[in-house]
């Protein structure tokens, strides 16, 4: 029996593809007794009654399996609930607010659609565990399912430059760390690559630490990956993720990496990252010195990356996922 599977995904955002890089893995690692449908949100996610016409438009697209995606948990509010399927990828939203708002956003966002699901993913364990202690639901109900690594990222041979290494830092939000970086960078001979909108602070503390860096906005998925291809060392050293998806695209191509010693990256990257404390720079240095000074460490991150991209391949995440969607398509 051929399942329908209507992915119900966020508005198109210039310069953000995550989600839509994760699940267009997913539908094309599926078998073939599973037909998918993408459904665009036609609002942007701002506002009450954009997003509310979003919700109500689309119980008229629903499938054998709803499967919101993430970022658009309000379009559970009509769907079939016994059909549908919620991923969450973080609970930053609620971890940074307070007061009235966070209330708000702790019912609408997460209490609601988890109660209008018949299953919830999360991307990690870490991310498990904050979304029981906030939401307090029953354990059963919330699975986690890693994000695959998109079959672009394969492995590439480079010379490591001990000389003037290129570190790459995805992200320019706040919880990316930068201005960290920047003052943990401070003196040493590389080239910082930011793939991200660059702020005023950002652009102070790069200029007042006299980082030589290179700046991208709006990468497609080919040249993101030649980045990665060109970059010495992935820099992540991130304060707070759900996930961490470009650790894992740097193990595959065959950058060593450099992350937080935090959940959930610890558990996305195990052995195969330096590990060092994302609010102390001292730390970050002596991790960037580490893997540029010490070749046969930096070689075996290399190796141990290699061994963990594996379990993040698409077919292995597909397949978990199909296992999901039975569950709920006929509901045992």
């Amino acid at each position: 029996m051929q399942l329908s599977i209507v992915y119900f995904m966020r508005d198109p955002r210039p310069n953000v593809f995550s989600i839509e890089r994760v699940y267009k893995s997913v539908r094309s690692a599926l078998s073939s007794d599973h037909h998918s449908v993408e459904w665009v949100c036609r609002n942007s996610s701002s506002g009450f009654l954009p997003r509310l016409r979003d919700a109500w438009a689309a119980r008229k697209a629903q499938g054998d399996v709803n499967h919101v995606t993430g970022d658009t948990h309000y379009l559970t509010y009509f769907l079939d609930r016994r059909r549908t399927v919620l991923t969450i990828h973080d609970l930053v939203s609620i971890e940074r607010s307070s007061g009235m708002k966070r209330l708000a956003l702790w019912f609408l966002w997460f209490w609601l659609p988890v109660w209008r699901s018949h299953l919830v993913v999360t991307v990690s364990e870490a991310t498990r565990q904050a979304l029981l202690k906030a939401v307090r639901c029953s354990p059963d109900k919330v699975l986690v399912i890693h994000n695959p690594i998109s079959e672009e990222f394969k492995r590439v041979a480079r010379v490591f430059n001990a000389e003037c290494p290129r570190i790459l830092q995805i992200g320019t939000k706040l919880n990316k760390n930068i201005l960290r970086v920047a003052e943990a960078l401070s003196g040493l001979q590389c080239k910082l690559i930011i793939v991200g909108q660059l702020t005023p602070e950002i652009v102070d503390a790069l200029q007042k630490n006299k980082i030589d860096y290179e700046n991208y906005v709006g990468l497609d998925r080919e040249a993101l990956v030649d980045q990665y291809a060109k970059a010495d060392i992935l820099m992540f050293a991130s304060t707070y993720e759900g996930f961490g998806l470009p650790i894992i695209e740097a193990n595959a191509v065959g950058r060593p990496v450099l992350t937080s010693n935090l959940p959930p990256m610890t558990e996305v990257a195990e052995e195969a990252a330096c590990l060092v404390n994302p609010y102390d720079t001292g730390s970050i240095r002596a991790g960037v010195l580490r893997i540029v000074n010490d070749s046969a460490y930096r070689e075996n991150l290399v190796a141990a990356g290699y061994q963990n991209a594996l379990r993040f391949r698409a077919k292995n995440v597909a397949e978990k996922y199909a296992r999901v969607y039975r569950q709920v398509a006929f509901r045992k």
